[in-house]
């Protein structure tokens, strides 16, 4: 059952030592207000699963500035550069993982398949330690199913049953990612009664839902 709740309620479940998904697209469909409360939170030892780490400065880039993260699943990392010093540095563990994969990874998860076979990687470092088969004569590794214990995500508007709508490219990993935790905490710019979206607009189905956190307005500080 979909609850509503507070954004200190929501990130209490965001625990040292778990494994986190992040919706988002260097920003782009990132729960900001979630991710800035789990940074100030000071969790710390967070494998992270995300397709970046944000632009320094943003909300997202808080995990790893704030040393919220020890291990990092990604796709790129070249938008934040603490993320690459950390790196080098040898201070956190990263995983680079080629986009289309990644996204199949945590697809599998949830639909609880035992791996994807891909062609991405054969004849590079990406195959070092992974299972290859041949089919139709063409190679392919395995890839492993991909999941978490919790998903921070961004929606543009849900109902109270948690059924969920997205604004045009901010979509991007959400709706995978939604399918492959345990348990899923949904930022939201609006809540509207059940029945107020269209059927044939529902992105992600409530049933993956778990709480619904309403953005709340930034305060302005007065200016002269």
């Amino acid at each position: 059952m979909v609850q509503v709740v507070s954004l200190e309620e929501a990130i209490s479940k965001v625990q040292n030592g778990m494994t986190i998904m992040v919706g988002g697209f260097i920003g782009c469909g990132a729960p900001d207000q979630l991710l800035d409360a789990v940074s100030q939170k000071g969790i710390k030892e967070l494998t992270l699963i995300a397709n970046d780490t944000g632009i320094l400065g943003d909300a997202m880039s808080q995990l790893i500035v704030k040393r919220c993260v020890s291990k990092l699943i990604a796709t790129h990392i070249g938008t934040n550069k603490e993320t690459g010093r950390q790196m080098t540095e040898g201070e956190l563990e990263v995983k680079l993982v080629p986009q289309g994969t990644l996204v199949e990874q945590i697809r599998a998860a949830g639909a609880g398949l035992g791996g994807i076979l891909t062609p991405t990687g054969i004849g590079t470092i990406v195959e070092e330690g992974k299972q290859k088969f041949v089919a139709n004569g063409t190679e392919y590794l395995l890839e492993l199913p991909l999941g978490a214990n919790v998903a921070l995500l961004k929606a543009y508007k849900a109902d109270k049953a948690g059924n969920l709508v997205y604004h045009r490219a901010a979509r991007n990993f959400n709706p995978i990612m939604a399918m492959a935790v345990d348990f899923v905490i949904a930022q939201v710019d609006q809540i509207v009664e059940v029945g107020e979206i269209d059927p044939d607009e529902v992105m992600t189905p409530g049933i993956f839902i778990d709480y619904l956190v309403q953005k709340q307005p930034r305060e302005v500080s007065d200016v002269g």
